[in-house]
């Protein structure tokens, strides 16, 4: 999150501009010398300014290199994503792509003899030749890129950059159009994970009884609903795959995404990971892992330097792995998952993605990660636009969270959609607070935004419900209207859209495009082995959620689809949007007021910890973002029903 940051001026166009033609002649630089406009970030301010960075600190970055023939690349991944297409799903391998788009080899000569010249050392070339890696110090970068190097404080954070766009020899002006590195833009990434607002992902977290096993089980009596008649239902403890599959009519399918593969990509890797997965799925009736189907692979060359500004935070991304893990295979437990994971969450998570990408790894990529608004530097932006647009011609779909702050309104001041998720090249995917019955079926699904009141004295010399509900709002699924991009093609028209430009005085890619399962008070059960507070590590099963939950859930349902189709849907957005509205469940706002009464450990973790903190979790509390007929920014076009995948296929 960016706080007190001055919004770039940039309009979507212009920024577009400016990525589409990142090297301009520098004002003030020599002539023998081009600026990578838009490559330091917006945070780089005077006001942030804290002092000088230090020459001797290490840098580590990748200088990208843009692809060949852009243009003609743009008009084929659209016409190869496209139904209806002569050249629909005729996607490119890998070898065909660098054949015809990637950067020649001496394209990537030329920026490895000038960093070499400058004194860095060369790590790693892709065999894409996207990007040349080097290391070096932050003398050596600033000397070579011709520019100051200052920390700045962001969020908490002190944060290193160069102190203004770098430039780089005029002979690069037409083969580099990006860096990501230089600065520590990258330490602001998150995963959209949520066990509760109380209590960010940690060492270990229980779910606390009492609580359901499916809707409406338990009655919560004893407390009050401000709502009017009857008794609010306690929170579920946390939804099986089976529960999930069959409130999205998948309950009954032969498929188990067989010969499909999906790749996750996280940060870190959890050392106990196949024996959780295991003992996960015993529990649930799942087959176990067999040998081979989880892989685990660390991307080559990226960068381990030295932490700074940002804790690492290696069981936090645990969770998120095993989050995302049991959530594919509880869709499909016949697909093979390819798990990527960078040694930090610094800076390495777009290398990852190029080699998922790049090596074709796997025709599915779910990403729980995302950066709060699109407040970026376009350098920085456009090589993710790059390996979004190769995924799409390889028939690769890329799939992202879409966040888990609703319109960010109340974590940066003003309603933006984050990044990757605003890309028009990924599928943004939102999440619902989802009520599933006794025989497993589809009661009813809201928009994802919770509002919290506590059971307590604070308000009255009685226990009630403090504040008056709703209450506080705490998170709730991501989407708005991009700044950055332009409406594609595929969204044109499609009603509900308008209304959310209208919504946020601005017009551009509007996110998300799809939803499945995400509020953690209707969450997913999942089993890892975690850390006590008394010491003790073992394993144990808890409810989470976020949009990290909703995206690996849409991930395990497309490796059914293709299994289904029998090839890949890749980039997938064109055919969602021709589907019609017949195959989702289209999310409205409920005609009364939904909520729950939870109940969580005094401390997250022990029953004897002390007394229970019950609180009233209302559903739909989504902001300004508001859920509708049709498609919405709360939760785009729906959820899928058991019609859609045969569609998809058709």
């Amino acid at each position: 999150m960016l706080k007190n940051v001055r919004r770039p001026a940039l309009t979507a166009l212009a920024t577009i501009l400016a990525l589409a033609a990142s090297l301009t002649p520098a004002g003030a630089a020599p002539s023998t010398r081009a600026t990578l406009t838009g490559s330091a970030p917006p945070w780089a301010s005077s006001s942030n300014f804290k002092s000088a960075a230090a020459a001797t600190d290490s840098v580590g970055f990748r200088l990208y290199l843009g692809w060949n023939n852009a243009s003609a690349l743009q008009q084929f991944a659209t016409s190869v994503t496209t139904p209806g297409s002569a050249t629909y799903g005729q996607y490119l391998t890998p070898e065909q792509f660098h054949a015809q788009y990637s950067p020649s080899q001496a394209q990537v000569n030329a920026v490895k003899s000038w960093l070499t010249s400058q004194g860095f050392d060369i790590t790693y070339v892709p065999a894409n030749n996207h990007y040349v890696a080097a290391e070096g110090t932050v003398a050596q970068a600033s000397a070579a890129f011709g520019v100051a190097f200052n920390t700045y404080s962001v969020d908490g954070l002190l944060l290193r950059s160069p102190a203004a766009d770098v430039s780089v020899p005029a002979s690069l002006a037409g083969i580099v159009n990006g860096v990501i590195g230089l600065d520590d833009t990258a330490q602001l990434v998150h995963n959209d994970i949520s066990n509760d607002p109380d209590a960010t992902p940690s060492p270990a977290f229980v779910s606390a009884s009492p609580c359901s096993t499916y809707w409406g089980q338990l009655p919560a009596t004893g407390y009050t609903n401000p709502y009017g008649d009857g008794t609010l239902p306690y929170t579920p403890c946390g939804y099986t795959p089976q529960q999930v599959k069959g409130a999205y009519g998948l309950g009954s399918t032969p498929y188990d995404g067989k010969d499909q593969t999906v790749a996750i990509i996280d940060a870190f890797a959890s050392p106990t990971i196949v024996d959780d997965v295991n003992t996960w799925s015993s529990a649930r009736n799942l087959p176990a892992l067999s040998p081979g189907q989880l892989t685990q692979v660390v991307a080559p060359g990226t960068y381990k330097h030295p932490e700074r500004g940002l804790a690492q935070d290696p069981q936090g991304w645990y969770g998120e792995q095993t989050l995302d893990i049991e959530a594919v295979h509880g869709m499909a437990p016949g697909a093979s998952i390819v798990y990527v994971g960078a040694p930090n969450s610094f800076q390495d998570l777009d290398a990852a993605l190029n080699h998922v990408v790049d090596r074709h790894l796997a025709q599915i990529v779910t990403n729980s990660y995302g950066f709060n608004t699109e407040r970026l530097a376009p350098g920085f932006i456009y090589p993710y636009q790059d390996i979004f647009i190769q995924a799409a011609v390889e028939g690769i779909g890329v799939y992202f969270s879409s966040g888990d702050n609703s319109d960010e309104s109340l974590v940066d001041g003003y309603a933006t959609a984050d990044f990757p998720p605003s890309s028009p090249w990924v599928t943004a995917v939102g999440g619902t607070s989802l009520a599933v019955g006794a025989s497993d079926n589809y009661l009813f699904e809201t928009g994802w935004g919770t509002a919290r009141s506590k059971w307590s004295t604070s308000c009255s010399t009685t226990p009630t419900w403090c504040p008056t509900p709703p209450g506080g709002w705490i998170y709730g699924s991501g989407g708005g209207v991009s700044t950055v991009f332009p409406e594609p093609y595929y969204q044109q028209g499609v009603a509900g859209v308008s209304t959310a430009f209208k919504a946020q005085g601005h017009s551009g890619r509007a996110v998300p495009d799809i939803s499945t399962i995400g509020d953690p008070n209707t969450g997913y059960l999942i089993g890892q082995t975690q850390t006590f507070p008394d010491g003790t590590t073992h394993y144990s099963e808890y409810r989470i959620g976020g949009t990290s939950l909703s995206s690996p859930i849409l991930a395990g349902i497309m490796a059914l689809a293709d299994e289904v189709k029998g090839a890949p849907h890749g980039f997938a957005n064109p055919a969602f949007y021709s589907l019609g509205s017949t195959v989702y469940n289209d999310i409205v706002t409920p005609k009364s007021i939904v909520a729950t009464v939870r109940a969580d450990y005094y401390d997250f973790v022990n029953p004897s910890s002390g007394p229970l903190r019950i609180s009233l979790r209302t559903f739909n509390d989504t902001l300004s973002l508001k859920t509708t007929p049709g498609w919405d920014d709360v939760t785009g076009l729906g959820t899928p029903k058991a019609s859609f995948i045969g569609a998809l296929a058709s």
